[in-house]
């Protein structure tokens, strides 16, 4: 199944299904942000498809925003605990064993930016799928890893759903 069929059959899910929306864009999230998965999932494509059916539709905006958040909050923690429990021995395991560069600049991103990366790292697109992994591998502080992951979490959900769904439109002075 080729990426289109992806997004296209996940789409048409939400619209005929909408009270699944927030749990749909929650494992969607959650794909997105876990090491592994995030690979081979087009899931910026569908949040930005999501967000335009709920500007399109009656499927309320906050329930889908927290079900993202929760998603990715998840998929970046088991990211996290992979990191932790199996160290260097994690770059060696497939996918990241086949992207060394990739591992590298991770790397590098956590040493520069410490928890902040986390932050960061998940509003880059390449960074988003080993970030939150070497901040295991380089034992970053779990409440440290864990307030960069939730705030940025709630604050990524809603940067990439709202413009679809027209939440501006309500913002004060617009």
């Amino acid at each position: 199944m080729d990426f289109e069929t992806i997004r296209t059959t996940t789409l048409d899910f939400v619209r005929e299904h909408q009270a699944w929306a927030p749990v749909i864009t929650g494992i969607i999230a959650f794909c997105e942000s876990l090491a592994v998965l995030s690979f081979l999932v087009p899931a910026t494509v569908i949040l930005l498809g999501i967000g335009a059916l709920l500007g399109a539709t009656d499927i309320p905006f906050l329930p889908v925003m927290i079900g993202a958040a929760i998603g990715a909050i998840l998929g970046d923690w088991v990211s996290y605990e992979f990191g932790r429990y199996y160290k260097e021995g994690s770059k060696r395991i497939w996918p990241l064993s086949r992207y060394p560069a990739m591992v590298e600049k991770g790397e590098e991103f956590c040493r520069r930016w410490g928890a902040w990366g986390i932050f960061v790292g998940r509003f880059i697109g390449p960074a988003r799928a080993v970030v939150p992994l070497i901040a295991g591998v380089f034992a970053v502080s779990r409440l440290h890893f864990q307030l960069a992951n939730v705030s940025s979490a709630f604050v990524w959900a809603f940067v990439w759903l709202a413009p679809g769904a027209g939440v501006v439109q309500f913002w004060p002075g617009k």
